[in-house]
């Protein structure tokens, strides 16, 4: 049995850049050696803030991706449900804002495949497919942990009776760096733009749908789909087309009752999944990891990794700005999702003087940025 200072379970985002922040450290660290995700069938895309980005950056990986998996998103249009006369709108830009980008919509493929090539590069990083024994094991397996679930800790899991469709898109004109979403009772549809398939006129889907409708939709064929699509979306974006197959799965909020003990500590998802309306998920994964490989760089000199007074400066980090996420996302999808004339009217006219109140979104655009 190998030994080393710190075990990663897990084989995502999260897991390999722990792996790398803390093998930087002189830290021995073993990884599960897994083959990258393929990139054929793989529809997922990340919106990763400046500081996910920031991370990615010392970890010598934002640059080796390809140019055309990272697109900036420099706009972002929000529509409430227009169904009514009262329909709101919010628009942010990354010029008003005085930022570089709002985000930056990255190839999950790409993004995984960088990560395994610097970990297969990485002095002190161990890509091991057997068992070791080390001082710390970070959980990073995902929602459904199986590591976590054998510890013993509960993970409050509630389902939302929603399926996020995903699938990639073709438009007719430009995306121009503009991101789009659509908050309606009772779904919500972003459409992420992309220079892949196509440059400057590709979008990544994800539409949340109550379990019914989602099926149909993933069910239909393209034609149909489309048709929905452009229904759904106006024709703001352009005439849109499929360029890839749909896939589904089903959302849920859900925290751990605890994030560390002796020896062991939870990051990413196995610690908290939110619902993907806001596109944070991977950007608190990513923020675990800063936050952990941190604590860790200022332990003291005698203070061993498996202490759990050390790990529990991680958790407490951490704990407020993970729940915060998740109120605000899981407060949105209720209150978009409210079918009261009254609360929709007031809903919307609220994001129409937002829209035009430059300091309360500015500081809005701050907490995304940094989250």
């Amino acid at each position: 049995m190998n030994a080393v200072d710190v075990s990663i379970l897990g084989s995502g985002p999260v897991a390999f850049s722990l792996g790398l922040a803390l093998a930087r450290q002189g830290l021995r660290v073993a990884l599960p050696r897994v083959p990258p995700l393929a990139a054929a069938g793989d529809l997922r895309a990340y919106a990763l803030n400046a500081a996910a980005r920031t991370l990615l950056k010392s970890l010598k990986v934002w640059d080796a991706l390809p140019a055309d998996a990272v697109t900036p998103v420099y706009d972002m249009h929000v529509e409430g449900d227009g169904s009514d006369q009262t329909g709101g709108r919010l628009d942010f830009s990354a010029w008003q804002q005085g930022v570089e980008a709002l985000a930056w919509i990255v190839d999950a493929a790409e993004l995984d495949r960088a990560l395994h090539t610097a970990a297969r590069f990485a002095p002190h990083l161990v890509l091991d497919s057997g068992d070791v024994k080390a001082a710390l094991t970070v959980l990073a397996e995902g929602k459904d942990s199986a590591a976590r679930d054998a510890l013993g800790v509960r993970f409050e899991r509630h389902g939302y009776g929603q399926v996020a469709v995903a699938a990639r898109l073709r438009a007719d004109k430009p995306h121009a760096g503009v991101a789009r979403q659509w908050f309606r009772s009772p779904d919500v549809l972003a459409l992420l733009p992309l220079d892949r398939p196509q440059p400057q006129a590709s979008y990544a889907l994800v539409w949340s749908l109550p379990g019914e409708r989602a099926q149909a939709l993933l069910q239909a064929d393209d034609a149909a789909f489309e048709q929905a699509l452009a229904e759904a979306t106006g024709g703001a974006a352009g005439r849109l087309a499929l360029a890839s197959a749909r896939a589904g799965w089903p959302l849920s909020i859900a925290r751990a009752e605890r994030l560390c003990g002796a020896g062991w500590v939870l990051v990413g998802d196995a610690a908290h999944v939110v619902h993907p309306l806001a596109g944070q998920g991977l950007n608190l994964g990513l923020a675990d990891v800063a936050t952990l490989a941190r604590v860790i760089a200022g332990r003291e000199p005698w203070r061993r990794l498996s202490d759990e007074v050390l790990l529990r400066r991680y958790a407490r980090e951490r704990a407020l700005p993970t729940q915060a996420m998740a109120r605000l996302t899981d407060g949105l999808l209720h209150l978009f999702a409210t079918e009261q004339p009254a609360l929709r009217e007031l809903r919307n006219r609220g994001m129409t003087l937002l829209n035009h109140f430059a300091p309360l979104k500015r500081l809005l655009t701050a907490r995304a940025l940094d989250a």
